[in-house]
């Protein structure tokens, strides 16, 4: 996925977990931040910020906050939209090229399917054209959290993380495949783990659903001020 109209900026400060104050071509300006996670590791004054100009002449700000650069250089993606976007596209390349990994050959992709009393991200159907068909549900979340070589989720409480995990386990045990993939938004990380210190019921959510049959995926990205692509994925059992 790419973005439009990038400008950098320095961050100043973020006094809601809404809108932040940026500077950017010697001016101050409120932005939006894409993301409603603490993001405190990340958003520290003096940060270089990338900004998205909205086309939308109505709005309050002018700009979406969508990525920063860490202090190592790195880039961090933290559009909470963007996860969603970039497997969206993800999907469809798998799909289009006939790829068989990770979940079999892509017949056909929903976004925002209803099961039970959650909606998830997708509902996949999978199979050869001669063979039965594999339904399958597939929750994405973003992890913009780092600590040594891991990416960690979440990065604060998530009761929504809980309730789709417990979901995704009951539809396994019911019959479907069900899958978890987490998307990481920045280079040099290929694996995520439940952030235990922060949500220890979300970890132990992950655990009863790998347990009962959720596959989790991780998937790595190649990130750029303006774009953000799936380049590599790993996971835990057999798609």
């Amino acid at each position: 996925m790419r973005y439009p109209n990038i400008t950098s900026a320095v961050f100043v400060d973020r006094p809601n977990r809404f809108v932040a104050h940026v500077k950017t071509g010697g001016e101050l300006y409120t932005v939006h931040v894409k993301n409603t996670g603490r993001c405190r590791e990340l958003l520290l004054p003096g940060a270089e910020v990338f900004l998205c100009a909205s086309d939308n002449p109505q709005r309050k700000t002018k700009y979406d906050l969508v990525s920063v650069r860490r202090s190592d250089g790195r880039i961090v993606n933290i559009d909470s939209q963007a996860p969603n976007a970039v497997v969206t596209e993800w999907l469809q390349g798998l799909q289009e090229a006939g790829n068989e990994l990770p979940f079999g050959r892509l017949r056909r992709i929903t976004a925002e399917y209803t099961w039970g009393s959650s909606r998830f991200d997708f509902y996949l159907e999978c199979g050869s054209e001669e063979g039965r068909m594999e339904k399958w549900l597939l929750e994405v979340k973003g992890c913009t959290l780092q600590i040594g070589e891991y990416g960690y989720f979440p990065d604060a409480p998530t009761e929504r993380g809980v309730k789709h995990l417990q979901e995704l386990a009951r539809a396994a045990q019911e019959g479907w495949h069900a899958a978890i993939a987490f998307v990481i938004p920045m280079e040099g990380v290929f694996e995520v783990r439940p952030n235990m210190a922060t949500h220890p019921q979300f970890g132990e959510a992950l655990d009863a659903a790998r347990a009962a049959g959720v596959q989790v995926l991780h998937l790595s990205c190649r990130v750029t001020p303006d774009s953000l692509e799936i380049k590599q994925h790993t996971g835990t059992g057999t798609m």
